[in-house]
């Protein structure tokens, strides 16, 4: 049993790794991470598996007049994960959400660019991928993450966090070949509820990571 909270995304990604450890995966495993609250879980996993470190790229699709209330996720170029039903009911028009969607496709561009350069991502063709984040509240990043990735035609698909609500989980279980959830709290209200530390990240300090987690990959 995970005792919450969590000290910090660090502990977080430790404790899940040493999971995943335990679980003996599918040789040649790729951990996925995403930006940006994923990449330090992310990070810790990869050195615990002896696994290289790559990013999936998400967007949240806000609505319009409500940016940080979720209509949707983006993942890569083309993967769209929408809920309709909010949109109908706020009667959000197909002009709108183009509008959002551009905006949001040019970010992707932009931290994918920003986080790998000129490396292209890595090849999950006869991969197992292990997709990791800080958590899941309602999941909706984190299926158009897993879409993106099993049109890339894995092996294997794993999705590992270290707490989700129980909703998000159930919703997620269908997206993967597995789910790996350290803890389901029944009350669950934001991920960050369940950290003692939970800063948000910039885009230097998810370079810096995975500027290190390559550099130590190269040393080995």
């Amino acid at each position: 049993m995970v005792k919450l909270p969590f000290t910090d995304r660090t502990e977080a990604g430790r404790l899940l790794g040493a999971e995943l450890a335990r679980r003996k995966l599918p040789g040649h495993v790729i951990v996925l991470a995403l930006p940006r609250g994923g990449v330090p879980v992310g990070f810790e996993v990869a050195k615990i598996l002896h696994a290289p470190l790559d990013v999936v790229v998400v967007r949240k699709i806000g609505v319009p007049f409500e940016p940080e209330l979720a209509m949707g996720a983006i993942a890569g170029t083309s993967v769209e994960v929408l809920d309709q039903r909010l949109i109908d009911e706020f009667r959000i028009s197909q002009k709108q959400i183009e509008a959002v969607l551009a905006k949001e496709r040019a970010e992707v561009q932009r931290r994918e660019k920003l986080y790998r350069g000129d490396r292209p991502a890595l090849d999950l063709h006869d991969q197992t991928a292990l997709l990791v984040d800080d958590g899941l509240a309602t999941g909706s990043t984190m299926v158009a993450a897993a879409r993106h990735v099993c049109a890339l035609k894995p092996v294997k698909t794993i999705i590992a966090v270290p707490v989700g609500s129980i909703g998000a989980c159930e919703r997620l279980q269908k997206e993967a070949d597995e789910l790996v959830c350290l803890a389901t709290p029944e009350s669950f209200f934001a991920v960050g509820e369940w950290f003692v530390h939970f800063p948000q990240l910039d885009d230097k300090q998810v370079q810096n990571i995975l500027e290190e987690s390559r550099l130590s990959a190269v040393i080995k």
